[in-house]
């Protein structure tokens, strides 16, 4: 298991995803509103270390802070979309049934912004 995964993190979600340790909060402090935003609607938790490194990393190849934003923004909705297919996947596969809320056809409650 990965050391930085919560405690409480009883998902596959460290087989899918490499989480980079470092302190959470600051690195979600230091990023922009819209980014803070997202991170906060999303239907998994994307941690914010990893968005900071991703952040950094879009606005030395784009050259441009809005640019890098609109970038991440869009990366951290495919990567939202990814862990909800794999997750039904697996659960699909656990189950033998579709997921609920696919099976439902319902969107992802957001705070409705």
């Amino acid at each position: 298991m990965n050391r930085a995964t919560s405690a409480n993190d009883t998902t596959f979600r460290q087989d899918q995803w490499h989480r980079w340790p470092g302190d959470e909060w600051a690195c979600f402090d230091a990023l922009p509103p819209s980014v803070r935003r997202r991170l906060q609607q999303h239907a998994y938790d994307p941690w914010a270390v990893n968005a900071m490194k991703l952040w950094r990393l879009f606005r030395r190849q784009t050259g441009s802070s809005q640019r890098a934003e609109r970038r991440l923004l869009r990366h951290l909705d495919h990567c939202e979309a990814l862990e909800r297919a794999i997750f039904a996947a697996r659960y699909a596969e656990t189950y033998g049934q579709q997921l609920p809320h696919m099976a439902a056809g319902v969107a992802i409650l957001r705070d409705g912004a």
